[in-house]
């Protein structure tokens, strides 16, 4: 059975135009684009700053990268967005995340409590992922817990990391954006 079609079709994925943005996204990405630049692209303007942005956040940011890539597969697992789980999960592996530890964050709640596969600190990450992600509000225990283990900066950057994959998961949810 095929996958249900996006909502707006994709524009193809040899578009060149705008060249300067075109360009962005593709040296950003290696050379090519995701269908979610595909669907970008219906909109010069968001495509650039979407690409700027989510940039910054996957590569300028000084918080653990396996840290916020285990931000990214909890939002995406929450919201339902299986495009971003399959786009984040082999990250998060690569980061240096267990196959098992990708699994478990398929139940963000059993995850929360795994003091078998997750550390303290991952712990309390999950706990503020899913905190934000379904209530937007954060618990001060919460909210303590993290700040404990990354200070302020990485604290302020986690965050960041969950806000803005939860705009993410949100579009490709609202579009219709599903794994190839």
């Amino acid at each position: 059975m095929s996958p249900t079609p996006p909502r707006i079709p994709f524009v193809p994925a040899d578009i060149a135009e705008p060249a300067e943005v075109v360009a962005a996204i593709r040296a950003r990405r290696g050379g090519e684009l995701l269908t979610l630049d595909r669907m970008l692209l219906h909109s010069p303007a968001l495509a650039a700053g979407w690409n700027t942005f989510l940039g910054a956040v996957r590569e300028s940011l000084v918080v653990d990268r396996r840290l916020r890539e285990l931000a990214m597969c909890t939002v995406a697992v929450l919201n339902g967005a299986e495009y971003e789980y399959t786009q984040h999960a082999p990250l998060y592996i690569a980061a240096g995340a267990s196959a098992a530890q990708a699994r478990a964050l398929r139940d963000p709640d059993a995850a929360r409590a795994d003091t078998a596969l997750f550390d303290e600190r991952e712990r309390a990450a999950i706990a503020l992922v899913i905190e934000m992600t379904r209530h937007v509000a954060v618990a001060d225990e919460t909210f303590a817990a993290v700040r404990r283990h990354l200070g302020e900066r990485e604290t302020v950057e986690l965050i960041a990391v969950t806000a803005a994959y939860n705009m993410v998961s949100r579009f490709l949810v609202a579009t219709g954006i599903h794994p190839e």
